[in-house]
Formats: C-alpha cells, structure tokens, sequence
C-alpha cells in the first residue's frame, strides 16, 4: 500500500465518521475506467465534498489539472488539507460557492466534467458546463438513480415530499442528457446510478 492508499483508506474513514458523502465503492469502477478511457487533461468537478473523487482522478491521470468546486467553505478547507498531503495540490484549484455562479466565470475548456452535487441543479449545471466543453468532453453524474426513486425500481411510487423536487430534477436531467444532440449517453446502475454523457464521439 503506497501513501495514496493509506490516505484514501483514511479520507474513507473520515466519510464514515461524519457521514460526508464520497464516491461509493460500487460507482468508482465506472468513474476510473471512464477516466482511463478518455485520458483527459482538464477536469471540471462540481462537488468537491473532502476531495475524494478529485484525488483519485490526479492519482489515475498524472498528466491532468482539476478545477473543483464546493459550495461550503469547511468542506473546501478539508479536501485542500486532504490535497496538501498528496502533492497533486499544484494540479488542483479548489474554488469555493455556488456552481451555478461560478460556473460563468471560468475560462478555457474541460474535456471531462463528473458533477456531484446538488441533485435538484443537476439540470442547471448540465446547460452551466455546456459553454465549457471541448468537442470531445464526457459529461459524468452520479447519484441520477437516487434510491431507485428515479428510474427502475421504485420509480413508479410518488417518492415521498422531502424528495420529490429532487426526483424531478434528475428525470429533467436525464432527460435532457438523452435528447442532446451530439451526445452518446448510458446510464450504469453501479452505486446510486451514473450517468456517463460522451459528446461526439
């Protein structure tokens, strides 16, 4: 086990005992050969949470830089600790507010997109990045399933009001993703549902 390993066995940890959500264990699979797949140089994240997923994409692709981004300051000043001890820190820049305002300010193009955040804006940030993809970007998102509640099973019970909003907004979302022209997307039910959008492919 290399110092990677150890910390992401600890950032694992650490999830657990402050019930931070992370990338799951059943969706990493999809998430790392995607980004195996498609070797992508610059990466957009919208969720950044402690920094999970954004190490595991620097560790996979040594070649990459990440512009990350979390809406809640204390979330942000961890993944930049978790970061610092990595030595990927000059790879990433972790920005720290609201995605759907933030996302306007950016400069420059993305070639690989993975949102995980507020489910009920996955459709905002879907049309939000669409100025910032290269004409070879893959869009991924996790959680598009949500307990079922979204599509498959249990998707035909009313889910309950607590839910709802962020239900509809994840059928908007995947309904949306598979309408777009010049996109190929499939849904894999690894984890919560991920959703990997590729464009002209």
């Amino acid at each position: 086990m290399d110092n990677i390993d150890a910390l992401l066995d600890e950032m694992e940890q650490y999830a657990r005992e402050n019930e931070t959500p992370i990338l799951t264990e059943a969706a990493r699979p999809v998430f790392l050969r995607t980004l195996r797949e498609t070797l992508p140089r610059r990466i957009l994240e919208l969720g950044t949470a402690i920094g999970y997923s954004a190490i595991l994409a620097l560790r996979t692709l040594p070649e990459a830089e990440i512009v990350t981004i979390e809406r809640d300051a204390a979330f942000a000043e961890t993944a930049r600790s978790f970061l610092r001890r990595t030595g990927y820190e000059a790879r990433a820049k972790v920005l720290v507010g609201a995605a759907e305002a933030l996302l306007p300010t950016l400069s420059g193009a993305f070639d690989f997109v993975f949102i995980d955040a507020a489910k009920s804006r996955y459709p905002d940030f879907w049309l939000g990045v669409q100025p910032l993809l290269t004409s070879r970007a893959v869009v991924v998102a996790d959680n598009v399933l949500f307990r079922g509640l979204v599509e498959g099973e249990g998707s035909e019970a009313w889910p309950k009001h607590s839910y709802r909003t962020m239900v509809l907004q994840l059928r908007e979302y995947l309904r949306l993703v598979r309408s777009a022209p010049g996109f190929r997307t499939k849904i894999f039910p690894e984890g919560d549902g991920m959703a990997v959008s590729w464009r002209n492919e």
